[in-house]
């Protein structure tokens, strides 16, 4: 499976395989969210998979008005958001066929009910059987609860992640978390998307998901573009 991003799309021999649950973490500004983004597009509108998005961070409107702005077109009809943003910050949010509403990043076992309704929206109602969950970001929800309970939630949806042969891909902070905390998680994941930042200059790899890791490979963010040179 392609993430979309050419030239570790190469480097991985043609992608992800199905059933992969992965790991994308760095640094903040440093471009996780148009990377996540990036493969999240790609999925729905290039794979036609159905893409099942956790936001912690900025409402599920906020989410969909980037791609807006960016003129990528979302397939509706292949997408779904839990956000867990809008009513913990005071805001009105009303559910529909699209965005589904938490409370907060602490209320997991909601969470894991929104989560579930859109695997059946998509996978037994619509019968797509490609599915990718993504969750920005795992950060938000250590904050909320012990290292311990987040463990038991991912455990679920990895699960079923490998299950489905879907692809599940968890966004964390760097240099943040205890190594403990790092380390129990990476029990959970087939891979790591790392990405750094020296001397005002980003960089990406890939380990774990191919005989070997990828070198370090500088890039920019334009928009909603990637472009590694």
């Amino acid at each position: 499976m392609e993430i979309g991003i050419k030239k570790l799309d190469e480097l991985m021999n043609g992608g992800i395989k199905k059933g992969s649950n992965i790991l994308l973490i760095g640094p903040p500004m440093s471009g996780k969210n148009v990377i996540l983004n990036h493969m999240m597009y790609n999925s729905a509108s290039k794979h036609e998979n159905a893409v099942i998005s956790v936001n912690t961070y900025e409402p599920g409107t906020r989410v969909l008005e980037w791609f807006r702005e960016n003129k990528l077109n979302l397939p509706a009809s292949r997408i779904g958001i839990v956000d867990c943003t809008t009513r913990m910050i005071g805001g009105e949010a009303d559910e529909d066929e699209i965005i589904k509403i938490a409370n907060s990043p602490v209320d997991l076992t909601l969470i894991g009910i929104k989560i579930s309704q859109l695997f059946d929206r998509f996978f037994i109602r619509k019968n797509v059987k490609n599915i990718q969950l993504n969750i920005n970001s795992l950060s938000a929800l250590l904050m909320y609860s012990n290292i311990k309970t987040v463990f038991k939630f991912l455990h679920v949806f990895t699960g079923r992640i490998k299950a489905m042969r879907g692809l599940g891909i968890y966004v964390m902070e760097s240099g943040v978390h205890d190594i403990l905390a790092v380390g129990t998680l990476n029990q959970l994941f087939d891979g790591i998307i790392e990405v750094k930042v020296e001397n005002d200059r980003n960089f990406i790899r890939v380990s774990g998901l191919s005989q070997k890791t990828t070198p370090w490979l500088e890039y920019e963010i334009d928009g909603a573009n990637i472009r590694i040179g």
